[in-house]
């Protein structure tokens, strides 16, 4: 009898001590959070933060997240490399995740930094990898309006509505996967950069043979950083980033990091420190939830590249200080291929069905130039044939003198290949018409065209760009890299 009472008295201090690991460790992540809020937010801070955060434990549903209602949250992720480094705000890092809280599908879109745009309400363009700090340059560096700026130009871009946005530096990085115990990656071949960035502007070797490999922090740095040694440049070191992004995702929310107080605490002060975000504290518990669940074993990875014909980029060059700097511009005249992406990311099997049809629709195009420009013609004719694989595309010369103000796509089919007409007025970008003018009628009688397109004055500025080989771009270093803004 009196053994029995022992046990029983032995098993109820075991599920005490239980109970009492378990409010100390929720309490310890509670506190954790809450000062994690306080630290690295821009929001405004509430009086009641404390209660806000305690709140948010016992509702931490990620359908009271910003985008949840439309089933898709849109998490703008820049990477920099802090203060006192070389480039300390260009964000070399730019990616947006997409996260559906319902089905737990995620997706994950890279924008490469030489991309060229321009500032939204301004008339001022740059590589998108500037636009942080020349937004910190002009707004008194203050951190908040320098994000939402590029927030806002990130959305023109890819016409995404970002709900919100982390920062995260160099030192955060390498951190967080030290506090992790390192990551898991498998390299798809053999790593030697002799050129790798280093302190104070020099270069230094990196080099990582093909196979399985543990990384440390600063090791998974480099991985994710090179890309001089990369066949595909910026490309290519874009899906390491998602491959690393990955790999920490799932060490973070495994269950040995899960239960290691000594982790979860290195993991919270390296985020204190390094990073900076508008997720209001009492939305983190949410947002931990809502990662430990993303089903990152069926991601979808897209990078936005140049890299082949049916890369949605293609390669330029601008000069800035009478030096020659290669950028990447849209290869058609707007964004709306980068957009089309962006919004289907989750089922790129539309876009893929979409071309399908318009392959199967068969046009018969002609191009008649009345722009004023004398190489818009042949462009727009390699553009539709070279990378938008139609058969049929002729170029013809037009007697007249009298030029276009507009660009107008006239369908002579009566509406039965819609999906080659959508497709041409939305890219190049044009106008639709179903009357031919009689003077284009002489000009194309002895070809048949199903689709005539006369280009006209407002598109010469999209694509009167100098196009470069992939090639030029790829052989580019890096030694102008920092010219913009080194004196931060």
């Amino acid at each position: 009898m009196a053994s029995n009472k022992l046990i029983v008295k032995i098993i109820l201090w075991i599920i005490a001590l239980l109970l009492l690991a378990a409010v100390s460790y929720g309490s310890f992540f509670i506190y954790k959070t809450y000062s994690l809020g306080n630290k690295i937010t821009f929001v405004p801070k509430e009086e009641n933060g404390l209660w806000s955060t305690l709140k948010s434990f016992s509702s931490n549903d990620a359908n009271n997240l910003r985008g949840a209602e439309k089933g898709r949250i849109n998490i703008l992720m820049l990477g920099i490399a802090g203060k006192g480094k070389p480039g300390q705000n260009l964000t070399d890092t730019i990616m947006i995740a997409s996260i559906n809280p319902k089905t737990n599908q995620v997706a994950l879109l890279s924008i490469p930094r030489d991309l060229h745009t321009e500032i939204p309400n301004s008339n001022i363009s740059m590589k998108i990898n500037s636009v942080y700090q020349f937004a910190l340059n002009n707004s008194n560096h203050q951190e908040k309006e320098a994000s939402e700026i590029v927030k806002k130009t990130i959305s023109s871009i890819t016409d995404l509505p970002l709900d919100y946005y982390v920062i995260m530096n160099f030192d955060g990085f390498v951190k967080v996967i030290d506090a992790i115990g390192g990551v898991n990656i498998t390299s798809e071949r053999d790593i030697y950069d002799p050129r790798y960035p280093g302190p104070n502007y020099s270069y230094e070797t990196f080099e990582l043979k093909k196979g399985f490999h543990h990384l440390d922090g600063a090791t998974a740095l480099k991985y994710a950083r090179e890309r001089h040694n990369d066949p595909e440049g910026d490309f290519g070191r874009a899906k390491r980033q998602q491959q690393i992004l990955q790999a920490t995702k799932n060490k973070v929310f495994s269950a040995g990091t899960a239960i290691n107080l000594r982790a979860v605490n290195d993991i919270f002060n390296a985020l204190g420190d390094n990073i900076r975000t508008d997720i209001p504290p009492e939305d983190l518990e949410s947002f931990f939830n809502l990662a430990r669940k993303a089903d990152t074993n069926n991601i979808n990875n897209v990078v936005i590249d140049a890299w082949n014909k049916e890369s949605l980029l293609k390669v330029s060059h601008i000069f800035y200080q009478d030096k020659r700097a290669f950028i990447l511009v849209p290869r058609v005249g707007n964004w709306s291929e980068v957009q089309e992406t962006a919004q289907e990311i989750f089922d790129l099997n539309k876009i893929k069905r979409r071309k399908e049809e318009i392959a199967k629709e068969k046009a018969n195009v002609a191009v008649i130039n009345k722009s004023g420009y004398s190489l818009l013609a042949s462009r727009i004719k390699n553009l539709l044939s070279d990378n938008f694989n139609y058969k049929n595309v002729i170029a013809l010369n037009d007697s007249s003198s009298v030029l276009e103000e507009k660009t107008i796509v006239y369908d002579l089919t009566s509406g039965t290949k819609p999906f080659t007409l959508d497709e041409l007025i939305i890219k190049l970008p044009s106008y639709a018409s179903y009357s031919l003018p009689e003077e284009y009628k002489k000009t194309v009688q002895n070809t048949s065209p199903d689709i005539v397109i006369v280009l006209g004055k407002d598109i010469v500025e999209k694509y009167n760009k100098e196009e470069d080989s992939i090639e030029d771009y790829r052989n580019s270093t890096d030694a102008n890299e920092y010219s913009e803004f080194r004196n931060e």
